[in-house]
């Protein structure tokens, strides 16, 4: 059944989160950093830290279960975006990083889901939506030094990357922002649009971005023997690492009865 509050997306990722510790499955590592960001947002609602509280809980919840329902459909083989496809079978594999994975699965929520949801929570006025929209790039930039740190402990040679970059610290910072601004171009782009042509805009963008998805799955040339170096040395345990991305301000983050609002 899809959340109708942010309690219930919580509470539904947690669930996906453990099972993935019991059962050693990869699909969990995607699962635990959403938590974080999920759990910040619900602090964030709870804290006055945006315009409009119950809006953004909407919009949150909105959000959250097409990656839900993604994972269902992928779980009880019915049809589902690429994008997503391509996201849930490389958590099948054990030679991608665990950061090609958690990126490949902000590439389809971010890239795509984002778009779609601040469109759906709009009601035709993307301009109220805005503000809120922005104020969770701080929550975001917040949490991505602590998810450095931990995959930094999963992986230790994961600053190999640097020698493709600067620092890739700033690859993560870069392509979160750079999604973003891109998901708000697409809702933007997807507004006008109805019928046919809303979800023929919608199945472009999915093809663009399941391209972009699979170039990050597939790392080639010398990309992809520093990837396999890193791999080398990164933690084996799906549980294990799984339980290292969740360990976000445990003392802090409890599921109690903040005011709510439903889904619409």
């Amino acid at each position: 059944m899809p959340a109708n509050t942010i309690n219930e997306v919580i509470n539904a990722l947690q669930t996906i989160i453990t099972d993935s510790i019991a059962t050693n499955n990869r699909l969990g590592y995607f699962a635990a950093l959403y938590y974080k960001v999920t759990a910040a947002v619900r602090d964030g609602i709870a804290k006055g830290q945006f315009e409009n509280g119950p809006r953004m809980e909407r919009f949150d919840v909105i959000f959250a279960n097409r990656y839900l329902n993604a994972l269902d459909a992928w779980k009880n083989k019915k049809p589902l975006s690429d994008s997503w496809r391509v996201a849930f079978e490389t958590a099948e594999r054990s030679s991608p990083l665990v950061l090609q994975q958690l990126l490949l699965g902000m590439n389809a929520h971010i890239n795509l889901d984002l778009g779609i949801a601040a469109v759906e929570v709009s009601n035709g006025n993307m301009d109220g939506v805005q503000k809120d929209f922005d104020a969770i790039n701080t929550i975001i930039s917040a949490l991505t030094y602590e998810v450095i740190s931990e995959i930094n402990r999963i992986s230790p040679l994961i600053s190999l990357l640097g020698l493709h970059s600067s620092n890739y610290s700033i690859i993560i910072q870069f392509s979160i922002s750079n999604a973003r601004d891109g998901a708000w171009c697409f809702a933007e782009d997807l507004l006008g649009k109805t019928g046919s042509a809303y979800t023929d805009c919608i199945n472009a963008r999915d093809k663009t971005i399941t391209q972009l998805g699979v170039g990050l799955a597939h790392a080639t040339g010398l990309m992809r023997i520093t990837l396999w170096l890193i791999h080398v040395f990164e933690w084996k345990n799906p549980a294990k690492i799984i339980k290292e991305l969740h360990e976000y301000q445990k003392e802090k983050i409890t599921v109690n009865p903040v005011t709510t609002a439903p889904a619409v």
